[in-house]
């Protein structure tokens, strides 16, 4: 399953309103977890505020918590077009990753806390399921 910046912002961060929600979905769901090096990059700033949170989340991805995928060469383009697709939202680069993932992959599940992902669509029109979003609202 892919996963967004927003829930793994939320297990790192105990404070963070949807933390609860994240960790009980990834304690009760047997899922192995991928995101993009955009998608961490954002993670690791947003957590800049506490180097332990940093290493905690850096060594859960040493151990296996998480996969990092590397988009396919020449994928700029496609990432470039859903900004662009998505201006009035705004898309950013971390979204666009992830749905560029799930293209390269045909995995059609992302999990995010953030609603732009009740929006966005597949090249097909598909829409990505989001677990999540049933147990943060």
């Amino acid at each position: 399953m892919i996963v967004d910046a927003g829930p793994l912002l939320a297990l790192f961060n105990p404070a963070d309103r949807h933390h609860q929600a994240c960790v009980s979905f990834l304690r009760g769901n047997e899922v192995s977890l991928v995101t993009t090096w955009p998608v961490l990059t954002e993670v690791m700033h947003l957590l800049r505020y506490s180097v332990d949170a940093q290493l905690r989340l850096l060594s859960w991805i040493d151990r296996g918590g998480l996969a990092i995928a590397e988009l396919e060469q020449g994928s700029i383009g496609a990432v470039a077009g859903l900004i662009d697709r998505y201006r009035d939202r705004p898309m950013d680069l971390a979204d666009a990753s992830v749905v560029q993932l799930a293209v390269q992959t045909g995995c059609r599940e992302v999990l995010s806390i953030d609603s732009d992902f009740d929006i966005y669509r597949l090249p097909d029109g598909a829409w990505l399921a989001n677990p999540l979003r049933d147990n943060t609202h």
